[in-house]
């Protein structure tokens, strides 16, 4: 399963409402961590996003350390992935997510985000691309 970038934000100290990684290590959801990827354009995101908010960069080294040890880190420029991408930005404004996607998609992976506008069009990406898209509610174990 491939993982937004909003949920790596905790190992750099940003706050986020939904941490999939202690849901995980935790017991509280449907996947473990073993079973999640990252594509490696969520690490600068998280740097990008971490330098704007002015969390230390020892503290962002750190969790990117942390990353590569723990995920599967998949590069974003690969030629699949690139003219997945460039498919994806004609309906997409965000490239980031659009890689992201693009990831999921050529690993033939589900996805797992909190964007909103990819949740709009999560029946057409999983008719189109056979690739499934969740939140973290929806990967809750039901109690």
């Amino acid at each position: 399963m491939i993982i937004d970038t909003t949920y790596l934000l905790p190992l750099a100290r940003i706050d986020v409402d939904v941490d999939l990684l202690k849901a995980s290590v935790e017991g509280r959801v449907n996947v473990r961590i073993e079973e999640m990827a990252v594509s490696l354009i969520s690490l600068f995101e998280l740097q990008a996003k971490a330098a704007k908010l002015g969390v230390a960069s020892s503290i962002v080294h750190e969790a990117l350390e942390a990353i590569n040890k723990a995920f599967r880190v998949i590069p974003f420029y690969t030629k699949e992935i690139v003219e997945v991408s460039f498919s994806l930005r004609k309906t997409m404004p965000d490239y980031v997510d659009c890689v992201i996607l693009a990831t999921a998609i050529v690993l033939g992976e589900n996805l797992v985000t909190e964007d909103s506008l990819i949740h709009t069009k999560r029946d057409l990406i999983e008719k189109e691309y056979r690739v499934k898209v969740y939140d973290f509610s929806s990967l809750l174990k039901k109690t």
